[in-house]
């Protein structure tokens, strides 16, 4: 449909009408036989009414999208196909790894292809949108939803948002209907909940606002992302879905956003919750005008739009512009079936073998003493732990996927170590005086004990938030009682979060972590341990020594009175007395079966300029006979800044394959753009002066050049 088409189309609808294409609701609205009931009576919807809303969220099958459809086109006044939406989180039905575990692979290229497979598998169940990437930056793994993100980096949050927007929507939705329409959230600052307390309050300067928040949200926006999400949280003491400024100031005239802006689940109703409106009326009121387009969950718009005297009726028909927009670059008014293919060949066997390959590539290796990994497929391993044989493996937003499919790790271990003993109890507590000593005989007589250890799926995600990161007692007590018997102990961790590790890392020699790795997660961590494949994932979000230690960033801030190693007995300085400042596991940390290491920096020049880049050469060592990868991190400081400024911060990596017994070179080119930051203007550019730049692994390298930034 042209674009003069659907002017005319909104030339032709009724005021409830147009207010309809703006209110989003769930498919049980719609499952009536003749009688209002359910929801759409609590909400008081007539029949006209409900054949005017614009989209439905949650639906499961090809089927239910295709029943809703036709009913709704047949019964709609001007048959404007409906929007479907979904949580296409890290997959659909086949799951994938969770977010914060593929951002361990440090590729964009990786959830790229997560982003394109799930879409593919989605569109055949008639979704047209998903509500993915999640870009919020976070600090705090005491907020569940740490799970959804990218960590605490907003440089590599960026890159890979851009990777997840590349592979949902293609380049053409129209024409590629295998591809799905993206919803970067939560737009903003939801990551910074105090207390790491979901739905709380969030206090940040513009400053912190414009150097760490958004960055990740302008890489959607640059990459064509067509819908943004409004975060539950007040920022600053206002409401995101009433926040005029953020929303059209910053969003749309700053960033430069044309799409639709849509609600969180019921947020405009939970107003009223927050005290900051008298009633839906004026929350729909207040929502609108601040430009929140889509009311997802409420009936404020379409019981109380209607009757606000100073509705624009300009803005109202831009807002339906821009969902009608959204609904024709999807061809829906052409093919409002779009997707959805009868005798569809099979896609489950290379979705998971996908699923598998994009695991292992998200496993981080943590510690590995006396080299306990990996393992020989003829050792005599001994397998135990409450995740031994469980099948939550999935995560939380994995809400289509079924867990009975999943690949627990005792059937993956099963069919790749001949003599493996799977022990009985899940967890110390368990265990009755019997069962332990047959335990620690088993255990005795192993050369490898592997524990499986961690969360469950319900622990992690939204409403999930903790105060306490440790892991349960009872397996705490667990690793104790069976290092006492066998030390050599390795545990397999299943988390969606950063966990606080201090109380079972001295008695164990190994540990993998594994997150929830999805549908195939047994065979891909089974074929990590027995070294099949070398580990290569390094940690997108810190891990504490203590969880008194959060909100934690590897980019800490310079301070006044900085610890350094010559005053670490000194009182006056920054530090904790009771722990350190620097985490068990840094940002950018992982250990790999090759142990390639940096053997040398140089670069090209001792100045920057903006026409001339600096260019800085590593060689990267493999001194293993296997093949490793290694990702190597850049990093710089910027030595006098107009502002306090972090003392580190990523620039640029590398992924880079290098064989056994070589050495490979990498190249990076930092310019002028790299050095900027968000100044007292809120404007983003770089000082002139001294800068170092450090080489490495991880964010603790101490390998380090230094360069000047002239003006030529």
């Amino acid at each position: 449909m042209k674009k003069n088409e659907l002017k005319e189309l909104i030339n032709e609808m009724t005021l409830e009408e147009k207010i309809g294409q703006l209110v989003q609701v769930t498919p049980d609205f719609f499952d009536q036989e003749g009688e209002i009931t359910g929801p759409a009576a609590e909400w008081r919807l007539s029949e006209e009414k409900l054949f005017q809303i614009g989209s439905v969220l949650g639906t499961h099958t090809a089927e239910q999208v295709y029943m809703i459809q036709k009913t709704y086109l047949e019964k709609s006044r001007l048959s404007i196909p409906l929007l479907f939406m979904a949580d296409v989180i890290h997959g659909y039905e086949t799951i994938f790894p969770i977010p914060l575990a593929l951002a361990s692979s440090f590729s964009a290229e990786l959830t790229e292809e997560v982003a394109r497979l799930s879409a593919l598998e989605a569109t055949r169940a008639g979704v047209h949108v998903t509500f993915s990437p999640m870009a919020d930056h976070v600090m705090d793994s005491r907020w569940g939803r740490v799970l959804e993100s990218n960590g605490e980096d907003p440089t590599l949050s960026a890159e890979l948002t851009k990777g997840y927007v590349r592979g949902y929507q293609g380049t053409d939705l129209a024409q590629d209907t295998e591809r799905l329409a993206a919803c970067v959230k939560h737009f903003v600052g939801y990551g910074a909940v105090q207390g790491g307390r979901d739905y709380n309050h969030v206090d940040l300067s513009p400053i912190e606002l414009h150097q760490n928040y958004l960055p990740a949200f302008q890489a959607a926006l640059d990459e064509g992302v067509k819908l943004v999400m409004t975060s539950f949280n007040p920022i600053n003491g206002q409401l995101m879905s009433l926040n005029r400024s953020l929303i059209k100031e910053t969003l749309r005239q700053e960033m430069g956003f044309d799409g639709v802006v849509i609600s969180d689940w019921n947020a405009l109703e939970e107003l009223l919750a927050h005290r900051v409106v008298r009633d839906k009326y004026q929350a729909a009121a207040e929502a609108f005008e601040a430009g929140t387009d889509i009311d997802m969950m409420s009936d404020c718009y379409i019981n109380h739009l209607a009757d606000f005297s100073g509705l624009d009726s300009q803005a109202l028909d831009e807002a339906v512009y821009r969902l009608l927009t959204l609904k024709n670059e999807l061809g829906l008014f052409e093919n409002p079936f779009r997707g959805i293919t009868a005798n569809a060949a099979s896609i489950e066997h290379s979705l998971r073998k996908a699923t598998k390959e994009a695991a292992m590539k998200s496993f981080v290796l943590l510690k590995n003493e006396d080299s306990i990994l990996p393992v020989s497929q003829k050792q005599r391993l001994f397998l135990l732990g409450p995740k031994a044989d469980s099948k939550d493996i999935l995560g939380a937003w994995s809400w289509i996927g079924k867990t009975a499919n999943a690949i627990s790790l005792a059937e993956g271990l099963s069919h790749r170590v001949p003599d493996l003993t799977i022990g009985k109890a899940a967890s110390w507590a368990e265990l009755s005086a019997e069962e332990y000593l047959s335990l620690c005989e088993e255990a005795r007589n192993s050369e490898v004990v592997v524990l499986a250890l961690g969360e469950s799926s319900e622990e992690t995600g939204e409403a999930a938030s903790k105060a306490i990161l440790s892991l349960p007692e009872s397996q705490i007590e667990l690793v104790k009682r069976i290092s006492a018997v066998n030390p050599n102990l390795v545990v397999v961790l299943f988390n969606g979060r950063p966990l606080e590790l201090t109380a079972i890392e001295p008695y164990v020699k190994g540990i993998l972590e594994a997150w929830f790795p999805g549908s195939e997660g047994g065979h891909a961590i089974a074929e990590t341990l027995t070294g099949y494949y070398d580990p290569q994932g390094k940690l997108p979000m810190s891990f504490p020594r203590a969880v008194g230690q959060l909100p934690f960033s590897y980019q800490a801030y310079s301070t006044g009175r900085p610890l350094t190693e010559k005053n670490q007995t000194e009182k006056y300085v920054s530090k904790y007395m009771d722990v350190g400042n620097d985490p068990l596991y840094p940002f950018g940390y992982g250990l790999s079966y090759s142990n390639v290491c940096i053997e040398a920096i140089s670069q090209s020049a001792e100045v920057l300029t903006r026409e001339k880049p600096l260019t800085i050469q590593a060689s990267v060592k493999n001194p293993s006979t296997r093949e490793g990868v290694a990702t190597v991190q850049l990093y710089i400081e910027d030595m006098v800044t107009e502002l306090v400024r972090p003392v580190r911060e990523l620039k640029s990596w590398q992924k880079l394959n290098v064989t056994g017994e070589t050495t490979e070179r990498c190249t990076f080119t930092l310019t002028a753009d790299d050095l900027a930051y968000v100044h007292r203007d809120l404007k983003r550019y770089p000082d002139f002066g001294q800068f170092r730049f450090f080489i490495g692994l991880d964010s603790r390298t101490t390998l380090a050049g230094q360069f000047e930034f002239c003006e030529s």
